[in-house]
């Protein structure tokens, strides 16, 4: 079968993107304090930015004749990125280090597919983990300098 490593990082991604967008909604619904109103409708932004990378991976896996995770308990089942129950109790600068964690975490899945695609001769698929893994890191760079913080980006 032809692109069997690449196809189960695509379909990983699909479980973990669809469960960040959960995480950043639920950064946008519980999110007061200090910077709200500029916060608040960038999230709005994060989680646009996601849902589109989470339609190009979803569709270059079924490109490469994949089927793509589509239902919740599939992708809860499926997802590497921790949820936990919203409440009012965390600051702004917990949620965005918990934004922080879980890009980090979709840049190294990113990077993995990138050696992956690469190592099967998927040089299509590999664009796209180099783009998303690029846009990733931006992010995260973002969110740090917010927080007055170094990118501390391991490329």
């Amino acid at each position: 079968m032809k692109y069997t490593k690449t196809k189960a990082v695509l379909n990983q991604l699909v479980a973990d993107l669809s469960q960040m967008s959960m995480v950043i909604h639920q950064t946008h619904w519980y999110m007061r304090g200090n910077g709200f109103l500029t916060l608040h409708p960038m999230m709005d932004k994060f989680m646009d930015d996601i849902n589109d990378q989470l339609d190009v991976v979803s569709e270059r896996l079924i490109t490469l004749d994949g089927a793509p995770f589509s239902t919740l308990q599939e992708m809860a089942d499926h997802t590497e990125i921790t949820d936990e129950t919203g409440t009012w109790d965390h600051t702004m600068t917990e949620r965005l280090a918990t934004l922080v964690k879980d890009y980090r975490y979709l840049a190294d899945l990113y990077q993995k597919g990138i050696e992956i695609s690469g190592a099967e001769g998927d040089d299509s698929t590999q664009d796209i983990f180099i783009e998303f893994k690029t846009a990733t890191e931006k992010r995260i760079w973002m969110i740090q300098a917010h927080l007055g913080k170094a990118p501390e980006i391991d490329a």
